[in-house]
């Protein structure tokens, strides 16, 4: 709750930049509920709920001292599947920094190595480039289309599946995106991968 100041300036100051990309609440039908967007405090409820279920692993970004985005590990299902799905955003002003493959491959190392998670997904609007630099500067691999998949900017969307299980990583994302901006190797080539 502490963040909810710099949390709102954040969200306030990208509102523009980020209205594409972000979930909306899909028109109440005759027979379905009539939801609205959640306010802040009713926000970090839920997320905390769903982290006590095992559920849900929310995370604030912070660079240099600052709040600058918001990553969570959503949809995580156990028994046989083991999997979780990502979804983040990240203030503009950072963009392009290293910020978000930063952070993402932070989260998959988490998720594999300490959660026991097995695949991590990452569903993207096909029309997102900064979004899709991130997956691929961290060697996801594309698996397809999800025709209209999720309410995004008030309409039924389609997004573009990138996934990773851990065999794929075995030294860990993070280590792999770190050799990656050295120049050393190619995301997704190589020994270990």
């Amino acid at each position: 709750m502490r963040d909810q100041r710099l949390w709102r300036e954040v969200n306030r100051r990208n509102r523009d930049w980020l209205r594409p990309w972000e979930a909306t609440i899909p028109p109440p039908t005759p027979s379905g509920p009539i939801a609205h967007r959640p306010t802040y405090r009713q926000m970090v409820r839920h997320l905390r709920s769903e982290a006590n279920a095992g559920r849900m692993l929310p995370f604030v970004i912070e660079y240099q001292g600052q709040l600058v985005g918001q990553l969570t590990v959503a949809g995580i299902t156990w028994g046989s599947m083991c999997s979780g799905h990502v979804g983040y955003w990240v203030d503009q002003s950072v963009a392009g920094r290293g910020v978000m493959p930063t952070a993402v491959a932070l989260v998959v190392d988490h998720c594999f190595r300490t959660v026991g998670l097995h695949r991590i997904e990452v569903c993207i609007r096909p029309e997102n480039g900064p979004s899709r630099r991130v997956v691929e500067k961290l060697g996801f691999r594309e698996e397809g289309l999800r025709p209209r998949y999720l309410h995004i900017d008030g309409a039924w969307r389609d997004h573009l599946v990138f996934a990773l299980t851990a065999e794929e990583v075995p030294d860990g994302l993070l280590r792999r995106w770190q050799r990656a901006r050295a120049g050393r190797q190619v995301p997704g080539t190589g020994p270990g991968n």
